[in-house]
């Protein structure tokens, strides 16, 4: 993580005498910046797995993410995953448009916030085929020690992207994360289990099951992951007949900015 600055912006404002030459707004612009951070991440997969399922065919993903927090606890960023052909009808992209408010008070952190889920080129390769949709999330997570626990759930009210034939469908979510460190190692580790609730194409068109253990070694911005996901159900990629709902592992490379 880094922090913004515009003291070299604001330095050329001054001597070039544009309108930013007010030392009293200079200083205040300053401030406003420092209280900006922008913090990112690209990471490398060996399967994309959303709440279980693959959205890869069980190959690679290449992601990558960038997040501008305020301290007043507001922040947006937009993070994006390649995808296979049959998450958004021959789309090979996804892009998350995220804004939300995280806020810790003591050792319990509240986030809340929306998520805009948007597949560029489906569209085009499907003539009126809409793809795109909005979800909004929120969780709890409370520190105890180097452990933390977490609920989370999301809802995805009834839209059009969502219809799997039973009219526009709507999409709940929740799941329940445990996470910590072991100290002076740079290990972690994690588990999860999360249940849909509801029936729409985000699901497959069934209420299912998914949990995940997982693992992670992190030194310096570098970060190596491993972990099984697996649900309680079965679903096939029409294309290629893989059951994308089948258990498995899950490496990771990533790195933080």
């Amino acid at each position: 993580m880094r922090k913004l600055s515009l003291k070299s912006l604001l330095l050329t404002a001054v001597l070039g005498g544009g309108t930013l030459s007010s030392p009293a707004f200079a200083q205040e612009a300053e401030e406003e910046a420092k209280a900006i951070t922008l913090s990112g991440s690209a990471a490398i997969v060996s399967d994309y797995r959303f709440r279980g399922i693959s959205q890869t065919d069980k190959n690679f993903a290449v992601q990558a993410g960038l997040t501008a927090s305020h301290e007043s606890g507001v922040y947006v960023g937009v993070w994006g995953s390649s995808i296979d052909d049959y998450v958004a009808a021959g789309g090979d992209q996804e892009i998350d448009l995220i804004a939300g408010f995280k806020k810790s008070i003591g050792d319990t952190t509240v986030d809340v916030g929306a998520i805009y889920y948007f597949y560029p080129g489906a569209e085009q390769l499907l003539p009126g085929y809409n793809s795109d949709f909005a979800e909004f999330y929120g969780s709890v997570t409370q520190a105890i020690g180097p452990v933390s626990a977490k609920l989370a759930a999301a809802y995805a009210p009834s839209q059009s992207a969502l219809d799997y034939g039973f009219g526009k469908e709507d999409n709940f979510y929740m799941n329940f994360g445990l996470s910590g460190t072991v100290p002076d190692t740079g290990l972690g580790l994690s588990a999860g289990v999360g249940r849909t609730f509801t029936r729409s194409f985000l699901s497959g068109g069934i209420k299912y099951t998914d949990w995940s253990l997982g693992a992670t070694y992190t030194t310096g911005p570098v970060t190596l992951g491993l972990s099984y996901v697996d649900t309680n159900k079965a679903g096939f990629n029409p294309i290629s007949g893989k059951n994308i709902y089948k258990g498995g592992v899950v490496g990771s490379l990533s790195v933080a900015f």
